[in-house]
């Protein structure tokens, strides 16, 4: 668990960097693609992502500004992008005017149950990291090009070989 908010944003940081690898590898057309008519396409999980970072973190009492909730941004990948830039920037200003280490272990309620604010923390990192994972999917089947993320994709291990 992070004991400081420069522990937890070393790794916010470079979870970001990795979610916009994703973001920066969609295209206007792709925006469309999902796996059945009744699940998320890419842009519904993109808004998604982008959207969760304040509905997860109100829960903690953090007020976040300039959120996006307009389904308008899923038809344009660089909106998406501008929006989540926006949404990241946003939720650090946020944590470093309102919160302090010490907020890290105060308790907040998720679902009816108590938890620290640094599992709050932990679970906004790995809700990003599933939802990339679908998303990497998706553009696999949209014929684009899988970013590198935690390795070598299928295109760079190919190169490699």
């Amino acid at each position: 668990m992070y004991q400081s908010l420069n522990g937890f944003f070393l790794s916010w940081e470079y979870e970001v960097e990795e979610t916009m690898k994703i973001f920066q590898g969609l295209t206007d057309d792709s925006l469309q693609q999902r796996v059945t008519p009744e699940q998320r396409n890419l842009g519904e999980i993109a808004l998604h992502i982008i959207n969760s970072i304040q509905e997860l973190m109100e829960h903690t009492g953090l007020e976040i500004e300039d959120s996006v909730t307009q389904d308008s941004v899923q038809e344009s990948s660089e909106a998406l992008i501008r929006h989540y830039e926006n949404s990241c920037h946003s939720f650090k200003k946020a944590i470093y005017t309102q919160w302090t280490d010490h907020s890290l272990n105060e308790n907040s309620t998720l679902n009816g149950k108590v938890i620290p604010n640094h599992y709050f923390l932990m679970i906004l990192i790995r809700h990003q990291i599933h939802h990339r994972g679908q998303m990497t999917v998706l553009m696999s089947q949209a014929g684009l090009k899988v970013p590198d993320i935690y390795g070598p994709s299928k295109e760079k291990k190919q190169l490699m070989d």
